[in-house]
């Protein structure tokens, strides 16, 4: 298991400076995304830093990055990217 730090009560993984699951700030954490996260975290990857999409998400740094993989893989990071694209229009 990695090493935990902790910072004001908040834990952090110490390699990567990751918070920890958290449900004060992760309430979604295991629920699944909604088309309009999908939509918000694709449209605001390049404009965001991953930890405050996750945070705006309520979900973890690494969900964030795992779900944006996923997306790629299968192609569909484009696609919802471009869903919030237009909606911005």
């Amino acid at each position: 298991m990695s090493e935990v730090i902790t910072i004001d009560g908040i834990e952090y993984t110490k390699s990567n400076r990751r918070m920890r699951y958290n449900p004060e700030f992760h309430p979604n954490h295991g629920k699944p995304f909604t088309t309009g996260d999908l939509i918000y975290m694709c449209s605001m990857w390049d404009s965001m830093k991953k930890a405050n999409i996750a945070m705006a998400l309520g979900r973890t740094h690494s969900t964030i990055l795992t779900k944006a993989y996923e997306l790629r893989k299968s192609g569909l990071f484009d696609y919802y990217k471009k869903l919030g694209q237009a909606k911005g229009d």
